[in-house]
């Protein structure tokens, strides 16, 4: 794992997978806790528990079964297009567009996709207000992967087979480690998407995976600068 990015061991990546929250926006807009909010109020109202209650059994089944929707899903048999509308119905106006990452994708020679635990109507009004929308060739969300959440393996090998990427043609960029061991296993080249200045901000103990380290090829906490410096050698 590296800091630094190493533009020859890109030339040969021909899709470009982009995990959406965290990722493609930073850790410091704070878009995320407000989803991770509504998910707390949703098992508040489901269950009619305190605000600490709820709390804490969000962050078991999230550890439990990979999203707290399938957690509550298993448990609770809810509907899940209820609740990923519920969570996702936020106020996307923190997010400022950023034309330079714009314009480092439409460089990237290839293919590119989002490939998101959320759904598409959350990752095209995020990535809309981006101003990124329009750069990527699909959205692979939580609807398409059966409800199966990243990092489970049945969910890579679905992206893979639908979009017939080919692991040492494609490089995966990810804000949580344990989401890119699959890929590495796969092939794949990954990146991991840190918090500003390598601090962390809004990431809580239960997401850090400090077992994973050995599953990312570099890291960095500006990933348009991170574009802009293999660009070139592309």
């Amino acid at each position: 794992m590296t800091n630094q990015p190493e533009p020859e061991v890109f030339t040969q990546v021909t899709d470009w997978v982009f995990d959406l929250d965290n990722t493609l926006y930073p850790h410091h807009s704070n878009l995320f806790a407000q989803i991770d909010v509504r998910i707390t109020a949703y098992i508040e109202n489901l269950l009619t528990l305190p605000r600490a209650e709820a709390r804490a059994l969000q962050k078991q089944l999230y550890l439990e079964y990979g999203t707290t929707l399938n957690g509550l899903m298993a448990r609770h048999g809810i509907d899940p297009d209820d609740f990923l509308r519920k969570v996702h119905d936020i106020d996307y106006s923190p997010l400022a567009p950023n034309p330079r990452l714009g314009a480092a994708i439409r460089k990237l020679p290839g293919r590119k996709f989002i490939f998101t635990n959320g759904d598409r109507g959350h990752a095209e009004r995020t990535a809309n207000q981006l101003g990124i929308l329009g750069d990527f060739d699909d959205i692979f969300d939580i609807v398409a992967a059966d409800l199966t959440p990243k990092p489970a393996r049945q969910t890579y090998d679905k992206f893979v087979a639908l979009h017939s990427v080919a692991g040492r043609n494609a490089v995966m960029f990810e804000d949580l480690a344990r989401n890119l061991a699959v890929p590495k296993a796969l092939g794949m080249t990954t990146v991991l998407i840190v918090p500003r200045n390598f601090e962390p901000t809004f990431s809580e103990i239960w997401e850090s995976d400090p077992d994973h380290e050995d599953d990312v090829d570099f890291v960095t906490d500006d990933l348009t600068t991170f574009l802009e410096t293999i660009l070139p050698r592309l």
